[in-house]
C-alpha cells in the first residue's frame, strides 16, 4: 500500500506509513486498541523460570516480538503474537503444574509402598 500523503510503498497490514506517520487509509486503529495490546512478557518470564522452560521460551519470544509489530505499525501481527504468547504461557503453565503432580504422587505412592516411611 502506498502512502498518498508521501508516496511510501507501505506494508498491507500498516495503519501507518513509515516514512511520514500518514495513517492510512482503510487500516487505521485507533490508539486506544494499541495500547491495550498485552505482550504477556512478566507472564512469559515467570512460567519459564517456575513451570516449564522449553514452552515458556517460546511464549517469550512471542512476547517480545508484540510491542515491535506494534512500532512498525503492524497491528493484526502483534495481536497474533500476543494471542501465541498467552496460549504459550498456559501450556508452560499446565505442563509444569502436571509434572509437579507427577512428581507428588510418585512420592506418595513411593511412601505408601515402603509403610509411610520415606
Amino acid at each position: 500500500m502506498y502512502c498518498r500523503k508521501c508516496g511510501q510503498q507501505n506494508d498491507d497490514n500498516a495503519w501507518k506509513c513509515l516514512r511520514c506517520g500518514e495513517v492510512l487509509q482503510g487500516n487505521a486503529v485507533p490508539p486506544q486498541q494499541v495500547q491495550s495490546i498485552p505482550n504477556y512478557l512478566v507472564q512469559s518470564i515467570l512460567v519459564t523460570l517456575f513451570c516449564c522452560l522449553p514452552f515458556g521460551i517460546v511464549a517469550i519470544v512471542y512476547s517480545a516480538q508484540v510491542n515491535g509489530k506494534i512500532q512498525v505499525g503492524d497491528i493484526q501481527g502483534a495481536i497474533d503474537a500476543s494471542r501465541k504468547a498467552k496460549m504459550w504461557g498456559w501450556i508452560s503453565f499446565g505442563v509444569g503444574l502436571g509434572a509437579i503432580a507427577i512428581y507428588f504422587i510418585f512420592f506418595v505412592v513411593l511412601a505408601a509402598a515402603r509403610g509411610g516411611r520415606f
